[in-house]
């Protein structure tokens, strides 16, 4: 008795620790690893920095670049028609002050249109201006802080910038830099490890 008590337990713990395992691998959905176009815009929320007015700018063509030098996703102009939609922001190490509205940029989707961390988004970040007395303090220096870092936010095409949530984000101080655009490099890194994850499935 003793015996099958044991040999049960083993048998769950087993199917409990790959049933973990599995849920790990779902690191990207099936529809980023089966695109085929990508098309990169600005952040509509993003700034004009003073000292380089068209930082923004050249990210995106960067980002587009890079993706041209990868090869798994053909970039296009129209994201409508895309299978995915990369959103970047250049990072501004100056205060909110010294930034202001780009009224050039692209936003990427319409609204009327449906449709540093790093890795899968898990949804807005909680509001941290609580604590009575450091609302204010607490949400500048939690707005700037982000504000100074790169953003590129990957989203299922189709989907209104906006409002959705994207499926994969990097946000870190110089994710965007010309000369390496890292933050394509671990977008790369995360299909790459999804890819064979699915191949292990098989």
């Amino acid at each position: 008795m003793v015996k099958r008590a044991s040999a049960v337990f083993l048998l769950s713990l087993l199917a409990t620790c790959g049933f973990a395992k599995d849920k790990t691998k779902n690191i990207l959905p099936a529809y980023v690893l089966q695109a085929k176009t990508v098309a990169v815009v600005i952040d509509p929320s993003a700034g004009i920095s003073i000292d380089d007015p068209r930082a923004n700018e050249m990210a995106q063509k960067d980002v587009e670049a890079a993706f041209l030098k990868w090869g798994r996703f053909d970039p296009v102009s129209d994201p409508k028609t895309a299978d995915l939609i990369v959103m970047v922001r250049k990072g501004n190490s100056h205060l909110m002050d010294d930034t202001m509205p780009d009224p050039r940029q692209n936003s990427g989707i319409n609204p009327s249109n449906r449709g540093g961390s790093i890795g899968p988004s898990r949804g807005s970040q909680p509001d941290l201006s609580g604590d009575p007395g450091l609302g204010s303090s607490r949400q500048s220096s939690q707005t700037n802080i982000r504000d100074a870092e790169d953003l590129f936010s990957v989203f299922k095409g189709g989907e209104n910038t906006l409002y959705a949530t994207p499926v994969w984000t990097y946000a870190g101080r110089d994710g965007l830099n010309p000369q390496t655009v890292f933050a394509v490099t671990a977008f790369k890194k995360a299909v790459a490890a999804a890819d064979k994850a699915e191949a292990e499935k098989r």
